[in-house]
């Protein structure tokens, strides 16, 4: 007797918890070190069965990639979102940046500490990167718009990230010995906007 196809839920019920489980080897070993057939270790399955809903590691890695961006945006565009003005938002993205990732310190390694060749073959990766990115980038947009900022929206905004990025690393690392996270990210803050002759978003309205 034919074996029933599964139902389009069915799939995507299987396809998560692939993607689960993948998450946990890729974060606890690294990708490189990981393998479809200890993939389907975890899942409970024989070697093989990953193949029927993933072409292969990378398909896979992708996909968890892709959701932990997703995941991420999802978190700073609900703070922008609610914050009441453009000066606003950038307080908004910084709290729900640092937040999301003590939170959420798989997905934050799935973003930052994973690449992959050819990320190109993979639209829903591309996608999901370019919305974080953008997401990144629209609070300045805005805050120049309002006359609080001048100068490049991309460059800023990336400042402002590689700024977050690094204080979180140091965080998540212990490695901020005798310094707390907060006032450090505040007085860099206060930095780069003096530099730029703007007057900062407080970090303790």
């Amino acid at each position: 007797m034919a074996k029933k196809a599964k139902t389009e839920e069915e799939i995507a019920a299987f396809r998560e918890r692939v993607c689960d489980a993948a998450t946990r080897l890729f974060t606890e070993r690294g990708p490189q070190n990981v393998t479809m057939r200890q993939i389907a270790a975890e899942v409970g399955v024989s070697a093989m069965t990953p193949y029927r809903y993933f072409q292969d590691k990378d398909e896979i890695l992708a996909t968890v990639r892709a959701a932990a961006f997703d995941q991420f945006s999802n978190a700073l565009e609900k703070a922008m979102a609610e914050a009441p003005d453009a000066r606003a938002k950038a307080r908004a993205v910084g709290d729900a940046y640092v937040a999301f990732a003590h939170a959420n310190p798989a997905a934050y390694q799935l973003i930052f500490s994973f690449t992959q060749p050819d990320e190109e073959r993979f639209p829903e990766l591309v996608r999901a990167n370019s919305r974080a990115q953008q997401t990144m980038v629209s609070y300045v947009q805005d805050m120049i718009a309002a006359g609080l900022l001048q100068g490049d929206a991309q460059l800023i905004g990336y400042m402002f990230w590689a700024t977050l990025h690094g204080i979180v690393v140091l965080e998540l690392a212990s490695g901020l010995r005798g310094m707390d996270g907060n006032t450090l990210r505040e007085k860099i803050m206060r930095t780069l906007y003096a530099g730029m002759q703007a007057h900062p978003p407080t970090l303790d309205d």
